[in-house]
């Protein structure tokens, strides 16, 4: 099993990163919260991991906190109905003080609107773990102050990915998650009419989950 897994990164992108490990290169999937904490290519970085085997293979999830590892864990081996690409969407789509918070609350609405969860799907999330988000109190505040401090990542990593355009990227990495081609595509037009010409992958793909 692997716990953890640094080096240096070779590529990236809105949903995954491919690390050298002493001359391995490994691809990870990724949320978007990690994403953008990724530095661009060359630089190193150190992710906690969640490795599922299957028969054909072997599927690498990284996580820059190792709270939000143990959250994704927790919900694909706690809650039945919810594989790991929903899991990832769940934690791209709310940061996890948002997505305890939501928990906590009940708040089925709310966790409904990421791709492939349903409202059934969301009550079971609510059941199965509303009284284990507790133990994340401490990643609730931790999360919510690192949150106002990422613009600077997001434009490193908006600079260290391979695709020439952006709003193409970012539109790809919502069809990853889960959403409609056309949904995706409006999302994303109307961040970049938002944020200008010159925003980047990242700071496209999270204006356009806000408003997905």
């Amino acid at each position: 099993m692997i716990a953890v897994l640094q080096g240096e990164v070779l590529e990236a992108t809105p949903l995954s990163v491919v690390i050298d490990a002493a001359g391995v290169g490994y691809e990870v999937h990724v949320p978007v919260s990690t994403a953008e904490k990724v530095p661009p290519t060359g630089g190193h970085v150190k992710l906690f991991i969640h490795d599922i085997y299957r028969e054909d293979g072997q599927d690498l999830y990284g996580f820059i906190r190792r709270e939000e590892r143990d959250f994704f864990r927790m919900i694909v081996e706690k809650v039945s109905g919810i594989g790991p690409r929903t899991a990832l969407a769940l934690l791209s789509k709310m940061s996890l003080p948002l997505l305890c918070g939501a928990i906590a609350a009940a708040d089925v609405t709310a966790l409904a609107r990421t791709p492939g969860i349903g409202k059934k799907t969301a009550e079971r999330l609510v059941i199965e773990l509303r009284d284990k988000v507790q133990a994340f109190s401490s990643t609730l505040l931790g999360a919510a102050s690192a949150a106002t401090t990422s613009g600077a990542n997001a434009q490193a990593f908006a600079a260290s990915t391979l695709e020439a355009s952006p709003q193409r990227d970012a539109v790809a990495a919502l069809v990853t998650l889960g959403y409609k081609q056309d949904a995706a595509d409006r999302a994303v037009q109307k961040a970049a009419q938002k944020l200008g010409a010159e925003a980047g992958t990242e700071e496209l793909l999270r204006a356009a989950l806000g408003s997905i």
